[in-house]
């Protein structure tokens, strides 16, 4: 879909704040708000704009802790559909948040989501390594978060940043 400058405006910045009023679009992209609205609701229907998710740092809220794993897999494509038909079948198990086609050694990496490791090993022994075409996996598990989509996590702006000179 090809768009034009200002499509492309609105769409860099409803992503980089996705709670950004159409008011305030339509003045920063010089246009009205009818016609920042209509190009909204047109970019939605043809999913050039998927979602609006909410950013949480889960580490924060108690009892709310997952173990996050990126599970590397090695996949032999089908003849005819390449990785998409074993790629299907893994996005639909409930525990997969993020599925991506890879250059490399592996050809998926797999970003899944449990309540402990026992359940992460589960989901890769009885579920991942079961289906046919999966050659490998390699499983990274996820220690600490420091930035994720452009955040950081944790981390203090009023700090000090700057070097420390003594004579």
């Amino acid at each position: 879909m090809k768009l034009t400058n200002e499509e492309l405006e609105i769409l860099k910045l409803i992503e980089e704040n996705h709670k950004i009023s159409v008011e305030t679009v339509a003045l920063m992209v010089m246009s009205s708000e009818e016609t920042v609205r209509n190009t909204i609701n047109k970019l939605e229907e043809e999913k050039v704009i998927v979602s609006y998710p909410a950013l949480i740092d889960w580490s924060k809220v108690e009892g709310q802790e997952n173990i996050v794993a990126m599970i590397d897999v090695k996949v032999t494509p089908k003849r005819g559909v390449g990785f998409d038909e074993v790629a299907e079948r893994i996005y639909r198990f409930p525990e997969v948040t993020s599925l991506y086609l890879m250059s490399g050694a592996y050809d998926l990496s797999i970003t899944i989501e449990g309540q402990t490791m026992n359940q992460i090993a589960t989901f890769v022994s009885e579920k991942l390594s079961t289906i046919d075409n999966v050659i490998s996996t390699t499983t990274h598990f996820m220690l600490k978060k420091y930035k994720h989509d452009g955040v950081i996590f944790g981390g203090s702006d009023d700090k000090d940043r700057r070097m420390v000179i003594t004579p």
